[in-house]
């Protein structure tokens, strides 16, 4: 993974973790609950937007990405046929 992948990846994590800790804050000062799922749908979708990224990469490093120096040591060995396996699987991951 790109050094300015893990940045932004991490950079949407801390994201998260600031939304999850307001949610936290919520709950303990009794908000109205309608304020607090708009707040958990903030942070379902800030988890969807850091695991498209993330997948966005792993198919770039990984798949598109085999065979050159932005190859993960992971993916080195695999063949064609299982390649697409991990694209299958990328793919089923994210839309679970």
């Amino acid at each position: 993974m790109e050094n300015k992948t893990q940045g932004s990846l991490d950079r949407r994590l801390a994201r998260v973790e600031g939304q999850v800790r307001g949610l936290r804050r919520m709950v303990a000062e009794d908000a109205y609950c309608i304020d607090i799922l708009t707040q958990v749908s903030a942070v379902r979708s800030a988890i969807d937007q850091f695991a498209a990224e993330l997948a966005m990469s792993h198919v770039q490093t990984c798949i598109i990405g085999h065979g050159t120096e932005s190859e993960h040591d992971h993916c080195k060995s695999m063949t064609e046929e299982e390649l697409f396996g991990e694209l299958k699987t990328t793919l089923s991951r994210l839309i679970k």
